[in-house]
């Protein structure tokens, strides 16, 4: 492996650091190369017998860019010494030692065997995005280390989350941090079409991008809504003889298409991207950012029951992380579209998912993991108690759970299913009634976010 990233300055002090003790936190911002250099080093301290290393990554598409990345760096196909597992897809063997997962992978193994047998180090990457499954995998990960395996290691990785309270947690876990290198990026407000919806705004600020700069452009925005009505938008510059290529890049996208946009290409790229962008995956070529200042966010919906995606302005953390994709192989330009009074104002860190969303879905995890009440877990923030009862309420209404909390056998076959509790109830109500397919149709019209792929500024 070559020594070109700033991550390698502190791998000697990780490896002593993992050696030592049970668990780790690492510190290092986006560019430091954490997500697939540590990986590497850790093997060469961990005996293939002990078990695989297994990483957390928050998106399929971060996951399989990962693995693929750190096969390169040895010379080997995926599926070899590294491999990956995500939804409806996997490419691991026999020699694989380190297995990139998203999150529902990993709370479903540990469910299927508490004691990770062939597991041995749990590696949390991007904690500091606080999903929902994230939070639960890692609770799981240290009641099982508790109670069944004391020799489980726990490294977990973050970019902007305070260090000291998940230290706390982790035992007084060791921090090491990497200070990373990101090149001088300048910022620069643009005051015209400050009225205009998102997309259009955004579009704006690309043809002046175009003009002003080098190197491909990054741009974030709040949704898939937004990145189709900003292509539809940019169409014309295409059309009219500029060398550009418009790719987007969010999570409902197919997943060839989300390659696409990550991958080199012969012209100048535009990448319309959500947050997916803003961490781990480098998109190389890009000297530009075009932030919205907008995100969606997951939030709990009392009208459906149902967690819903909002638009929210993005987070101070969240909009430093952005602009540093402009900087990471060499100066960059920010275009913030909004005024420095808003950045000034945004909230410094988004708030967990635990704290804001329906939590049917993780107290049915847990009763199946055989736990009736949150406390009887560590968390870095725990479960709000109101919300965690109507969670409670509703699984037994839908006979999930008993009386006491206690998980049921119909409970277990919701469990098994990768849907929220109500759509599982459903699909299973639709089976015992002989209307399976039916069920199935109604289920995923319900999960999908944008059923009409609508444009939300028509």
């Amino acid at each position: 492996m070559t020594s070109s990233y700033p991550i390698d300055e502190i791998l000697p002090a990780l490896k002593t650091a993992v050696l030592d003790n049970p668990s780790v936190v690492l510190q290092a911002p986006p560019g430091a190369g954490k997500t697939t250099r540590v990986p590497l080093a850790l093997l060469d301290i961990l005996p293939a017998g002990k078990g695989r290393l297994v990483m957390l990554e928050p998106r399929r598409i971060a996951a399989v860019a990962a693995a693929r990345w750190m096969a390169h760096l040895l010379g080997e196909e995926v599926g070899r010494t590294v491999g990956y597992s995500i939804r409806f897809d996997s490419k691991i063997s026999g020699d694989t030692r380190i297995e990139v997962v998203t999150e529902g992978i990993l709370t479903r193994r540990i469910q299927a065997d508490p004691s990770l047998k062939k597991t041995a180090m749990v590696i949390f990457d991007e904690f500091h995005e606080r999903s929902l499954q994230a939070d639960l995998a890692l609770a799981l990960c240290l009641d099982a280390r508790k109670h069944l395996r004391e020799d489980l290691k726990i490294l977990v990785m973050s970019a902007t989350l305070e260090s000291a309270p998940l230290a706390a947690l982790l035992g007084d876990a060791p921090v090491i941090a990497s200070h990373g290198k990101i090149f001088p990026v300048q910022e620069r407000y643009p005051d015209e079409n400050r009225n205009l919806f998102p997309a259009a705004q955004a579009a704006a600020a690309v043809a002046t991008a175009l003009q002003e700069t080098n190197g491909d452009i990054l741009v974030f925005l709040p949704g898939a809504g937004e990145i189709r009505a900003c292509a539809e938008a940019l169409r014309p510059l295409a059309e009219r003889g500029k060398e550009i290529a418009i790719h987007p890049l969010y999570g409902d996208l197919p997943f060839e298409e989300q390659e696409r946009a990550i991958l080199p290409g012969p012209m100048r790229k535009i990448v319309l991207a959500t947050n997916i962008a803003e961490t781990s995956l480098t998109i190389e070529g890009v000297q530009v950012v075009i932030d919205s200042g907008l995100t969606r966010r997951l939030q709990y919906d009392p009208a459906t029951g149902l967690n819903r995606l909002i638009t929210v302005t993005a987070s101070k953390a969240s909009a430093e992380q952005r602009k540093g994709r402009a900087g990471r192989l060499g100066p960059g330009i920010c275009y913030r579209l909004y005024g420095k009074h808003t950045f000034q104002s945004m909230i410094p860190y988004a708030p967990p998912e635990i704290l804001i969303s329906d939590l049917s879905a993780l107290v049915l995890d847990l009763a199946a993991w055989g736990v009736k009440e949150s406390s009887e877990l560590a968390w870095l923030d725990a479960p709000p108690k109101p919300a965690w009862d109507t969670a409670r309420e509703l699984l037994q209404d839908l006979g999930a759970l008993d009386g006491s909390g206690a998980i049921t056998s119909k409970g277990k076959d919701m469990a098994r299913l990768p849907l929220q509790p109500r759509l599982a109830r459903l699909l299973l109500r639709a089976q015992e009634l002989d209307c399976a397919q039916l069920g199935v149709d109604l289920a995923a019209l319900l999960s999908e976010r944008d059923i009409l792929r609508r444009n939300p500024e028509a």
